[in-house]
């Protein structure tokens, strides 16, 4: 780990100003961000320290929905009674996602912007276009087991690790982003990560000076919740596939089909027309197979990682068929 100051900003204003270049790094949970300082992925000349300047509160919105503070933990949050009640499938993803100590630490706003664990990005003496622009995607023709099959690009095909943000995006939360002069904006979280296009190194909306203050859930609904993630081992690994899905079915058909996908893009990957697919059909399995199809109809190995392309037709149609049956 190279050199580096440390300041402690106690508000948005102190945390913008202390943050205003390339050579400084916001700092809450550090559970990401000290990993990349100490293998030199990350040299900050600067740590601004915002575990002070607020925004750790979960509170109800006016509209029955729920904030969530950027630095609440993610403890705080799996544990939070109406998470557990109104919101079951971002607990359960929450909880596959690392073990009890990283959950203290970690923040809300942390996991958003935590950072790939693709091999070549980790090791500075390996190619990556993340990295270090131009010097070409080493994962492409090297090792990419846990890399993405849907929307890569000839500079990246690195996944984005995190399972909180595709429960969040499953639900349809909104990002809360504030600048230092108080200035606010809203994004929908599906739209706050970014694929990799041209621009791998930018892997989310965040824009010089701004911090993430709260996610937003919207006000609950009934149905059915389910996160499933299928990993190498049954604790603490990246997925392999994920599939965050809200579900319900009245009648016999289904009237609600919000799924999002881990695992298998540079962002949690959330496709419209797989629900549009399954909204007022009757379950079967052709229907599931239709909406396999639309979830990997542009979908491309890379030889070590072209098993997630049968693994995540398996995995969603498991999760429809679960929430088939928990309708039953």
């Amino acid at each position: 780990m190279r050199p580096f100051s440390y300041s402690r900003a106690r508000t948005l204003g102190d945390a913008a100003q202390l943050t205003h270049d390339d050579t400084a790094l916001a700092i809450a949970g550090g559970t990401n961000l000290l990993d990349l300082m100490k293998l030199q992925v990350e040299t900050p000349e600067t740590l601004a320290d915002i575990s002070r300047i607020g925004f750790g509160g979960i509170e109800d919105t006016d509209d029955g929905g729920l904030s969530i503070g950027a630095l609440a933990s993610n403890t705080e949050t799996a544990v939070h009674p109406r998470v557990r009640s109104d919101y079951p499938v971002l607990a359960r993803a929450i909880l596959a996602g690392a073990t009890q100590q990283l959950r203290n630490k970690a923040t809300t706003g942390g996991n958003l912007c935590q950072r790939t664990r693709c091999f070549y990005f980790t090791n500075i003496d390996q190619p990556c276009n993340k990295r270090e622009p131009g010097s070409g995607c080493g994962a492409i023709d090297g090792i990419a087991k846990l890399h993405a099959v849907l929307g890569t690009s000839d500079q990246c095909i690195a996944t984005y690790p995190g399972d909180m943000a595709v429960a969040l995006s499953a639900l349809d939360a909104q990002v809360e982003i504030a600048k230092s002069g108080g200035d606010t904006r809203t994004v929908p979280v599906r739209d706050f990560h970014c694929l990799p296009g041209d621009t791998p190194w930018r892997e989310n909306v965040l824009e010089e000076g701004e911090l993430i203050t709260a996610v937003t859930l919207p006000a609950p609904v009934g149905g059915t919740q389910i996160y499933r993630k299928v990993r190498e081992r049954s604790s603490y690994a990246f997925a392999l596939v994920s599939v965050a899905a809200v579900v319900e079915i009245e009648d016999g058909k289904f009237t609600r089909a919000d799924l999002a996908f881990g695992g298998l893009a540079h962002k949690p990957w959330q496709d419209p027309r797989i629900g549009e697919a399954l909204m007022g059909k009757v379950p079967s399995d052709d229907l599931f197979d239709k909406a396999a199809d639309i979830l990997l109809e542009d979908a491309r190995g890379f030889g070590e990682n072209d098993f997630k392309i049968p693994l995540a037709r398996r995995t969603l149609h498991a999760v429809l068929q679960n929430a088939t049956e928990a309708a039953a």
